[in-house]
């Protein structure tokens, strides 16, 4: 395998319109045809609304936050301004009499903001978990609605970046910044009719240095959202690349390639380096620099004051209070642009979780889409043509039918469209010409549900989840009785391993079933489909993890499984098909030959040479 082209690799990994250079097809093979997932960025105003809309659930409690938000304002605003007497009609003379009691009465004002403070905090953070819980089951019943074509295409570990960076990003944001931002508003907005009721020649003059805020502050705003985007895109690849080299670690150390993994790591971790570098440079300098300024504002404000003092006009309590107000004016504008580095982070994040959001489901049923309460199996397919693309046909005018107990089986060079048949029978894709019937009713007017729980499947590739054996394989029917598992897992020939594990059905299974062979995981995944009352079955190279003498004694029980169920078969092994009811030999999308073992031999054609070579191979 040549070196792949690392100068290229950020940039395929990174781009929002190829998120998966190498796309893969149904059931993990490579597709032709497929595009990429990626969307474009969602508009800033419309994100900031749709998380308000996760908000606004909770009205009331937004109702008392705000409550809160303007005692502790009122209250701030007030012990600030009591300074000024305290100072003028006490210590400015020396008078001690009344001094404590006016003490008393600020300590009380400050114990008021206090209070109102950590009752805002708790309740906002309430608001905030609730809003994050909805967004996570929001995103993952939706993952839970999307069409096959969606996982064929997308990365797992660019999914699980959105689960876990993107929504925390998210969350973080609401837990403080919104409350930050609202409350420093509020903040704002007193402090500035404070500071006019107080002087309003140096109210004015504090003003003045608010455009120069206002043009720092956006400047860098606009850099920082630019770099946070391009971070958490980055941040995706990365975990997209950790993902798929994990999971194909075996893969990785078979052809030596550790090497080659550790500089592809090294160019996207780098590229995450430099991109975090940008981000959190702009997002970082925009407190130093608001917050020098203000100080530069302070100094300028104190120091006419001052003078104002001086000259006449002005107390010293009234300086005091004022350049106190000065303070609280630059302290919500510096939050508020601390923020920033937060605030663009959950935008960019919130942009790629919508971003799934928005994908088209799998189509709706249709209004009078039939329940199918006893479905037979009868399936025929009426001159049916696909292509995953488009512009690309798979398929070409495939015919055929099957009927109840039947046992059909697809051979054919890889790539010849076997396991697209049987992913257009579930309806994962729809087609573009034809027909496909099950007791003569059209799958499109069948409820996808009805379809799918009347359709076993035993992929090539097995999955278990976290759980016993006795739950992965109730995983089939999940009314099933312990006796109906162990009668499914003896049909598949599984029961003597599993009485060997250690706790027998009652063996945990974790990590997809890492402590079991490949062999026993398939076995187990057979166990499930035999436990399933579908009428039709489909075998995608069931057996191909198996070894010979274990495929042999399963094919007993599969026969008794296919008794009186309609059966597909895909198959590189010859030897499993021989006793087919027919099989269909696919090359290039078409079916070039059809009949049982024997015709098929007779014609010595396509299925005769694959036949012949697996022998001379044997």
């Amino acid at each position: 395998m040549p070196k792949r082209d690392l100068e290229n690799l950020a940039k395929r990994y990174n781009s929002a319109s190829a998120q998966r250079a190498l796309m893969k097809g149904p059931g993990g093979r490579r597709g032709p045809g497929a595009r990429g997932s990626g969307s474009k960025p969602k508009n800033t105003k419309e994100t900031i609304s749709r998380l308000f809309k996760y908000i606004s659930a909770y009205k009331l409690r937004m109702a008392v936050v705000f409550v809160f938000m303007l005692l502790r304002t009122l209250a701030a605003l007030a012990g600030s301004y009591m300074l000024r007497p305290i100072i003028n009609n006490y210590i400015a003379v020396g008078k001690l009499e009344g001094f404590f009691m006016a003490l008393m009465v600020l300590l009380g004002v400050y114990l008021v903001n206090i209070g109102c403070t950590y009752m805002q905090n708790r309740l906002m953070i309430t608001v905030s978990q609730n809003a994050i819980e909805k967004i996570r089951n929001d995103l993952f019943g939706k993952l839970q609605k999307l069409p096959v074509r969606f996982y064929d295409n997308e990365n797992n570990g660019e999914i699980m970046s959105r689960f876990t960076n993107d929504v925390d990003n998210i969350g973080m944001m609401l837990d403080h910044t919104i409350l930050g931002l609202v409350s420093g508003s509020i903040t704002l907005i007193g402090t500035t009719v404070m500071m006019f009721y107080t002087n309003i020649w140096l109210a004015l003059l504090t003003i003045l240095f608010v455009p120069l805020f206002m043009k720092f502050g956006g400047f860098i705003a606009s850099r920082s959202h630019k770099y946070y985007s391009a971070q958490q895109a980055a941040l995706g690849a990365v975990n997209g690349y950790i993902e798929e080299t994990v999971s194909g670690q075996k893969v990785v150390k078979v052809f030596c390639h550790e090497e080659i993994c550790e500089e592809e790591f090294g160019l996207l971790n780098g590229d995450l380096r430099t991109k975090q570098l940008h981000a959190q440079f702009f997002g970082g300098i925009m407190g130093p620099v608001l917050g020098n300024l203000s100080q530069v504002s302070y100094a300028v404000t104190i120091g006419i004051g001052g003078i104002l003092c001086v000259v006449g006009g002005f107390d010293i309590g009234g300086l005091t209070v004022f350049g106190t107000y000065a303070r609280q004016f630059s302290m919500p504008i510096n939050e508020i642009t601390s923020q920033v580095s937060t605030i663009f982070s959950a935008l960019a994040g919130a942009e790629r979780v919508f971003a799934i959001m928005d994908k088209e489901p799998e189509p709706a049923d249709a209004p009078d889409a039939s329940s199918m309460e006893e479905m037979k199996g009868h399936v025929v397919l009426d001159d049916v043509t696909f292509g995953y693309n488009p512009d690309k046909t798979i398929l070409k005018n495939i015919s055929l039918y099957a009927k109840p107990g039947q046992k059909i089986a697809f051979v054919g060079s890889t790539g010849a469209g076997k396991t697209t048949v049987t992913n257009l029978l579930n309806r994962f894709y729809d087609i573009q010409e034809g027909t496909i019937t099950i007791d003569g009713v059209d799958i499109k007017d069948i409820k996808m549900d009805a379809l799918r729980k009347n359709i076993a499947m035993v992929l090539q590739d097995t999955h278990l989840f976290t759980g016993t054996v006795m739950e992965n394989i109730r995983y089939g029917r999940l009314d099933a009785t312990d006796e109906e598992v162990i009668e499914a897992a003896k049909t598949a020939s599984a029961h003597s391993f599993i009485m060997r594990l250690s706790d027998g059905y009652d063996t945990m299974l974790e990590g997809d079933g890492q402590n079991l062979s490949q062999g026993q995981r398939q076995l187990l995944n057979i166990a499930r489909a035999a436990l399933s009352k579908a009428p039709i079955l489909v075998l995608d190279e069931a057996t191909s993890s198996v070894d010979t003498r274990t495929e042999r004694h399963i094919e007993v029980g599969m026969d008794r499984l296919m008794a009186d169920r309609t059966t597909f078969v895909i198959a590189h092994r010859l030897s499993t098909v021989c006793n087919a009811n027919a099989i269909m030999v696919l090359e290039k999308g078409e079916i070039i030959e059809r009949g049982d073992h024997d015709q098929l031999l007779a014609l010595k054609g396509r299925y005769y040479e694959l036949y012949t070579g697996m022998k001379e191979l044997d």
